[in-house]
């Protein structure tokens, strides 16, 4: 939707849609207030059916599938046999197909991997990226009756032929600066950009909304049980809340400091209209919660996601 008025384009990984549409700002407040939407098209889409879908689906991956509501949108991983996070998606069932996306780029080594392991099952699995647009609007969760809070509620899958229509119903849009801001601040991650090949799902709230801890077997669930049982995981999701002092944000990958020490990574960031400048960061499990670390030469206070001290503890949302 970059030919709306006063588009912006995003940078990678999120070039192909718009950063802003003006005011970023003003973009923020209007979908806190449930007004607008947000143009994810650049996000890769994946289909998958046949009548064993969510059986199949279930035995693969984190999350209880068999019982899923209707169009209920629900996180998903596909672990590897440690237990890190190899694959994630958010995705819900029509009654006929299980729809899901991915991180932009993401799609085509998750439906390799996915046909790899179908054997018997009677499934069909496809990249639907040149057909399907992914868009999030807040007015989309208040109609599914999904919980307050339901982040992946306000998803909405869109035919590529019918976004301009579309738009033009759902107005104002908001670029990605306004969604990413909020997002980083509830401190949802985003795959392989708040995570790295080492992360495990405990180390980022993702037992819950994307783990089910009462369903049968899959592949590196004895590492996400024992984590969550002993409540310690080797790192933490946290929330930093830069100082302001310099006009940019920290770069992501950079070094997170305490002192000279290197104790994490800095992850997404994003300038929030109340929050100020705002970032998801990495950090080992027994670092000081109150201690001031260097985000990329910027003084950052820590503000809890995951807690250390329990394998499941994501904080409340702020408002």
């Amino acid at each position: 939707m970059l030919d709306l008025p006063g588009a912006v384009a995003g940078d990678a990984p999120d070039a192909g849609v718009a950063a802003h549409y003006g005011s970023f700002n003003t973009e923020q407040r209007a979908l806190e207030a449930g007004e607008g939407f947000v143009d994810l098209s650049h996000r890769d889409v994946l289909r998958v059916t046949g009548p064993d879908r969510l059986t199949w689906l279930h035995a693969l991956t984190t999350q209880h599938l068999l019982d899923l509501p209707p169009k209920r949108w629900t996180g998903v991983l596909v672990l590897s046999p440690h237990g890190h996070v190899e694959h994630a998606m958010t995705g819900y069932d029509d009654g006929e197909t299980f729809w899901a996306h991915t991180e932009p780029g993401a799609a085509a080594a998750l439906v390799g991997w996915l046909d790899s392991m179908r054997f018997m099952s009677r499934v069909e699995v496809a990249d639907v990226t040149a057909d399907q647009a992914v868009v999030w609007r807040p007015a989309a969760a208040a109609r599914s009756g999904a919980p307050e809070d339901d982040w992946y509620a306000a998803y909405e899958l869109v035919p590529r032929e019918a976004l301009a229509t579309y738009a033009d119903a759902a107005g104002p849009a908001a670029g990605l600066w306004a969604f990413e801001a909020l997002r980083i601040a509830r401190g949802e991650p985003r795959h392989g950009l708040d995570t790295d090949h080492r992360t495990i799902p405990n180390e980022v709230g993702w037992v819950g909304p994307a783990v089910h801890l009462d369903k049968g077997c899959y592949r590196g669930q004895e590492t996400v049980a024992r984590v969550h049982t002993l409540g310690r995981p080797p790192r933490r999701l946290t929330l930093l809340h830069l100082d302001g002092s310099e006009n940019r944000l920290p770069a992501r990958g950079a070094p997170l400091l305490a002192g000279d020490k290197t104790v994490g990574t800095v992850g997404t960031s994003a300038r929030h209209h109340e929050l100020g400048p705002i970032a998801l960061a990495l950090v080992k499990r027994n670092v000081d919660l109150g201690a001031t670390l260097d985000a990329d030469g910027m003084p950052a206070a820590q503000e809890t996601v995951v807690d250390p001290e329990v394998g499941l503890h994501v904080r409340p949302k702020l408002r």
